[in-house]
């Protein structure tokens, strides 16, 4: 694994390679460290999948709200709706139009999880890649996240191609909503 720090120019255009080859990436988030794969990739979900010892659903990155927004299978008034928790430590599960991911990463009913951290570097990426790239926290499933980044590199070295360095991130996971029946429901606070 090769490891780089956040603020360098290189770092964004690195990373889009390494998500465009189907490889995998640690990066910062807002909260926590995330895995990062590009979402449209069978190849890389089920590298994710296999790092963290699971298969299920995963949310994904959106650079901005109206991005987020014209993914949805939604109408004006539930998107309306959806966007007010859009942004920042929230992800929003929402049905989405075919094809925008894999589909090993949707859940029932074709849902997707969807979020736009405030983290400059995360809306960076989001804007400079183009698709959906999957956020899901760093660890193994069952253990809890990890926020430093030596101990991701040791853990992880072999299994994921590059991580992006911005020090300790002392946060926790994402408040987590989900769109049914015309209201949005808290599943994780």
């Amino acid at each position: 694994m090769k490891r780089i720090s956040s603020d360098t120019p290189e770092t964004i255009n690195a990373v889009c390679d390494i998500l465009s080859k189907g490889n995998v990436v640690v990066y910062p988030t807002d909260t926590l460290y995330g895995f990062g794969g590009d979402a449209a990739n069978g190849d890389a979900i089920k590298k994710i999948n296999q790092i963290k010892g699971r298969t299920a659903p995963l949310s994904v990155l959106a650079p901005d709200r109206s991005t987020a927004l014209s993914w949805m299978k939604l109408t004006e008034d539930e998107k309306i709706l959806v966007s007010k928790k859009l942004g920042g430590a929230a992800t929003v599960i929402v049905p989405v139009f075919k094809d925008i991911v894999h589909s090993s990463i949707t859940g029932e009913y074709n849902t997707l999880g969807i979020r736009i951290p405030y983290h400059s570097f995360c809306q960076q990426l989001a804007r400079k890649f183009g698709g959906p790239i999957t956020t899901t926290s760093v660890n193994r499933t069952g253990d809890p996240p990890m926020t430093d980044p030596n101990h991701i590199y040791s853990e992880f070295k072999h299994e994921v191609d590059l991580l992006i360095d911005d020090g300790i991130i002392s946060g926790r996971g994402s408040a987590i909503y989900i769109y049914k029946h015309g209201k949005l429901k808290i599943m994780r606070s």
